[in-house]
C-alpha cells in the first residue's frame, strides 16, 4: 500500500502529465485547472496541495525541461568554445532535443508570454535565466579576447531567442516538419557564422 508521500508524488506526477497533454492539445491559455484535474482523475482541491496556480505548475514543468537540457550535455565544460563547430552543434542539438521532448511546455511558455503585461520584462528575465549556459561560454570567449558580435549577455539572448522561436515554429508546424538533423545543422551553421565569422 502506498504511503502518503508516495500518493502525493503520484498525484503531482499525474497533474503534470495531464497538463502536458492538455497544453499540447488545447494550449496553455485554453486549459483550466479543472481540465487538468479531470484529465488526471483527481479532485480540483488536490491541485492546490501541489501548486498555487497554473503559472506555478508551468514553472515546475519548466524546471523539468531545464533538467532535461542539463542532462543532454552530461560532461559539459564551461570553457567550451562556441566558435568551434562541433561544440556549438552539441549545444544546438541539446536545445533542439529538449524543445522537442518538452514541446507542450514550450507552447505554454509562448502563450503565457503573450498574456503577460506589456513592458513587464518577464519574458526578457526568463530569456536571461534560460541562456545562462550560453552566456557563460560567451563570457569565457570574451575573456580570452575572442571577438563577439556584441556583449555576451546580448549575444546569448539573441541566440536563445532564435533557437526557441525557430524550435517553436517548426516543432508545432503540421507535417512535413524539418528533420532534427536539418534543424540542428541549419541553426549550427547560422550561429557559427555569427560567432566565428
Amino acid at each position: 500500500m502506498a504511503t502518503r508521500k508516495e500518493k502525493a508524488a503520484q498525484t503531482q506526477a499525474a497533474l503534470k502529465d495531464a497538463a502536458r497533454t492538455l497544453f499540447a492539445e488545447r494550449g496553455y491559455l485554453n486549459t483550466k485547472i479543472s481540465d487538468i484535474t479531470a484529465a488526471a482523475g483527481r479532485a480540483v482541491g488536490s491541485f492546490y496541495d501541489h501548486f498555487a496556480s497554473k503559472d506555478e505548475l508551468l514553472r515546475v514543468l519548466l524546471a523539468d525541461m531545464e533538467a532535461t537540457a542539463e542532462g543532454e550535455l552530461p560532461d559539459h565544460d564551461p570553457t567550451h568554445d562556441l566558435a568551434d563547430e562541433d561544440q556549438l552543434r552539441a549545444h544546438v542539438a541539446a536545445a533542439w532535443t529538449t524543445f522537442r521532448e518538452h514541446l507542450p511546455v514550450m507552447v505554454a511558455l509562448f502563450q503565457a508570454s503573450l498574456a503577460e503585461e506589456p513592458y513587464s520584462g518577464a519574458a526578457r528575465e526568463r530569456l536571461h535565466e534560460d541562456t545562462a549556459t550560453l552566456r557563460e561560454h560567451l563570457e569565457h570567449m570574451a575573456s580570452l579576447g575572442r571577438p563577439l558580435p556584441g556583449r555576451p549577455e546580448v549575444v546569448a539572448g539573441a541566440m536563445g531567442a532564435m533557437l526557441a522561436f525557430f524550435g517553436y515554429i517548426h516543432l508545432t508546424a503540421p507535417e512535413p516538419r524539418l528533420t532534427d538533423e536539418e534543424a540542428v545543422e541549419t541553426l549550427t551553421r547560422l550561429l557559427l557564422r555569427g560567432l566565428a565569422g
